[in-house]
């Protein structure tokens, strides 16, 4: 049986507290940390935990996102908007700095005192079942949803889908946000077998959003496994941008019933295009393509009539950091957690874009990159998207997985960039980059800065200002 919220172990300190978190990060490394060694395929120890705690997520209702890029946003965003009128639960993963941001209810990280009794609790049963770290935080989400009792949780695949640890939940709907070449030695080498693995989240009946149809090779894997599943499919696309000659689309669509004269998902669509997000980053728009016709859908079973507000406030109301934020207004410096290709096909030019036009309101303006990838990137199919106009600073983020600052520079300047690699924590050089105690620092107050490449790059920042 899962654990109640009056748990055994509420007594606890703190220093216990951060012994049994280093203990799960040391005895069940984490795919965040460490890499491939920690990735382990296949939902059959999933489901023993899951038993082993009385089948936790069937208490609550739930909603499944997958996708190369784009998922942690909209998981967020759905959160949200779900919020106005629910109670919520959210899981997605990774974290940046507190291992609780994977675990939230209403936008509140799991209580220090549940993971502490949890791990207590269950941890030699853990290791006798050869559990990984993914599969411990999910049982630990799922345990703590249904304890607080949530009217239904948005839950973040973490790599994949098909063989994924939360894949042992029949959501009442499932949403794709895209398809790119990530993770490829887990996934497949080529767009159409990424798409096998995502689609696999697809279950009999459960309707199915796609906020990105991509190739048509990729339509065509979504289209075939939601008709062999016998699954309703709906291309973002089509649903909101269905207008005077969508009348089709929209009586497809189970959402597409009349609200105020005009189908939900298309009107909510509309009035979310040039609003102000406090999620912000081009790849914005195409992630509210679904979920706008992912909430019309929703329609049929929640109230999600006047949630734009709180899309629109997604990342406060839910606690979301890292997604083109601004970490400092003098000098400008923004992050983002993208780190592939598919993510910086979108976010470099955004980038460039910004850098112009901090220079053009700042005579002498100066473009810096603090820059680090994990060892396991395709480097050479990131770097085609990467602005050449910036000073790179190249960095090593703290973590195995981490690509050294010396080898990134070396591959980097081979190819055209100019910059110079980065020795120690990256908290250490922002120090001597951006100064917060006054200081001059390398950074002028005219400057911008973009700090990113990898999660670890981001978290340590976030950490710094």
């Amino acid at each position: 049986m899962y654990l109640p919220l009056e748990c055994k172990h509420m007594d606890m300190t703190q220093q216990e507290y951060n012994r049994e978190i280093e203990f799960i990060f040391n005895r069940f490394p984490s795919y965040q940390t460490a890499g491939k060694v920690a990735y382990k395929p296949g939902i059959g120890t999933m489901e023993a935990l899951d038993g082993m705690l009385g089948y936790p997520h069937r208490r609550f209702r739930s909603i499944h996102v997958a996708g190369t890029n784009g998922k942690g946003s909209t998981s967020h965003m759905l959160a949200a908007a779900l919020q106005k009128n629910y109670k919520v639960g959210l899981y997605t993963s990774p974290h940046l700095v507190d291992f609780r941001e994977r675990i939230k209810v209403n936008g509140e990280m799991v209580p220090q005192e549940f993971v502490y009794g949890f791990l207590m609790e269950y941890k030699e049963r853990f290791v006798e079942l050869g559990a990984s770290f993914f599969e411990i935080t999910t049982a630990l989400a799922f345990a703590w949803f249904a304890a607080c009792g949530v009217d239904v949780a948005v839950v973040e695949c973490g790599l994949g889908g098909r063989l994924d640890s939360t894949n042992i939940i029949t959501p009442v709907l499932s949403l794709i946000t895209n398809i790119g070449l990530d993770h490829c030695e887990h996934l497949g080498f080529t767009l159409e077998e990424v798409a096998r693995e995502k689609a696999g989240i697809i279950k009999p009946g459960v309707p199915v959003v796609v906020s990105e149809k991509g190739c048509v090779q990729v339509e065509e894997v979504f289209r075939k496994r939601a008709a062999e599943a016998g699954a309703p499919v709906y291309f973002a696309e089509e649903v909101v941008e269905a207008g005077e000659g969508g009348e089709a689309v929209a009586q497809r669509c189970a959402g597409g019933h009349e609200r105020g004269g005009e189908k939900l998902s298309g009107r909510l669509y509309r009035e979310l295009l040039g609003a102000e997000m406090d999620l912000k980053g081009v790849c914005q728009e195409k992630n509210i393509k679904g979920i706008c016709t992912a909430l019309g859908l929703l329609a049929v079973e929640f109230n999600v009539e006047d949630v734009a507000g709180n899309i629109c406030n997604a990342a406060a109301i839910t606690g979301l950091r890292g997604r083109w934020e601004t970490l400092c207004s003098e000098p400008l410096v923004i992050c983002d957690t993208g780190h592939n290709s598919h993510g910086f096909k979108v976010l470099g030019p955004q980038i460039s874009a910004r850098a112009v036009e901090v220079a053009a309101g700042n005579a002498g303006s100066r473009f810096h990159m603090v820059f680090g990838v994990v060892a396991d990137k395709d480097l050479d199919s990131i770097k085609d998207y990467l602005p050449r106009g910036a000073y790179y600073y190249f960095v090593k983020a703290r973590g195995s997985r981490a690509l050294p600052a010396s080898e990134l520079a070396e591959r980097m300047l081979a190819a055209g960039f100019e910059g110079e690699a980065v020795d120690g924590e990256i908290g250490g050089f922002l120090r001597r980059l951006v100064p917060r105690d006054g200081t001059e620092g390398l950074a002028g107050k005219g400057d911008f800065i973009f700090i990113g490449g990898s999660t670890f790059v981001v978290a340590e920042a976030i950490e710094y200002f």
